[in-house]
């Protein structure tokens, strides 16, 4: 990658910035919320927990602002990116191509695949699923967890993130986004219920945080797949 103050600085990482110059094509209400996304989520506190230079598969991840500022920053020296939407697909490759341009090394594929069909196979250092599971059917949101843990090799982590469903009033403030956003209705699953699964699938918590942003209540989690303990053997695995 070229010298650039902006994607190799070891300050906190400018997400506004790699936002605005990667982003900077196609509809203008989409531009808008890929600028000031970090004003609603906490895109720079993730951006913070991934290493330098891993591997990465982010599932589910939209116009592929995370997995940007990763590649931007030089926390993702490979990464794999996988969304339902063909459109943030394709606002994803946009971006990807004006990172190469800007003389970035870092290897980046997006693929258009819904969660429930299965994900790309390989192990990875970190997977990512930001903001996915209250999108998942409800019958399909065990399979879509245990799939993506499977994905992390012995070592790595997964960062997990999502809305939280209490107290009331910012789960309805989450609700009402998404039936604007989305026009859907999203379907919670309870971080207590995500911390069994993960224990269930052999990761150990490393760390839970909530951030509130504006009226927005988000919950992380970090866990790690122990040294020497193969994720071919955690539950629910499909080949």
């Amino acid at each position: 990658m070229r010298e650039s103050a902006q994607f190799t600085s070891e300050e906190p990482v400018d997400i506004a910035g790699i936002a605005r110059a990667l982003f900077a094509d196609g509809p203008a209400f989409a531009r808008f919320l890929q600028h000031h996304r970090h004003r609603i989520a906490p895109v720079g506190r993730l951006v913070e927990l991934v290493p330098h230079g891993s591997d990465v598969l982010d599932v589910g991840c939209g116009g592929g602002l995370f997995v940007m500022c990763l590649a931007a920053s030089g926390r993702a020296a490979r990464a794999h990116g996988v969304d339902a939407s063909a459109n943030a697909i394709a606002a994803a490759e946009a971006a990807a191509r004006r990172l190469r341009g800007q003389g970035s090394s870092a290897t980046i594929v997006f693929e258009h695949r819904e969660v429930q069909q299965g994900l790309p196979q390989g192990e990875f250092g970190v997977v990512s699923m930001i903001d996915v599971m209250h999108h998942v059917p409800v019958a399909a949101q065990r399979r879509a967890f245990d799939d993506a843990a499977s994905r992390v090799r012995a070592g790595g982590f997964f960062l997990y993130k999502d809305m939280c469903d209490a107290p009331v009033w910012r789960a309805g403030m989450n609700r009402l986004h998404d039936l604007i956003m989305a026009r859907q209705w999203i379907r919670y699953v309870p971080i207590e219920r995500v911390d069994g699964w993960a224990a269930e699938a052999g990761l150990v918590a490393e760390r839970a945080e909530e951030h509130r942003m504006l009226w927005y209540g988000h919950e992380l989690r970090v866990y790690r797949r122990p040294e020497g303990r193969a994720a071919s053997t955690a539950r629910g695995v499909n080949a």
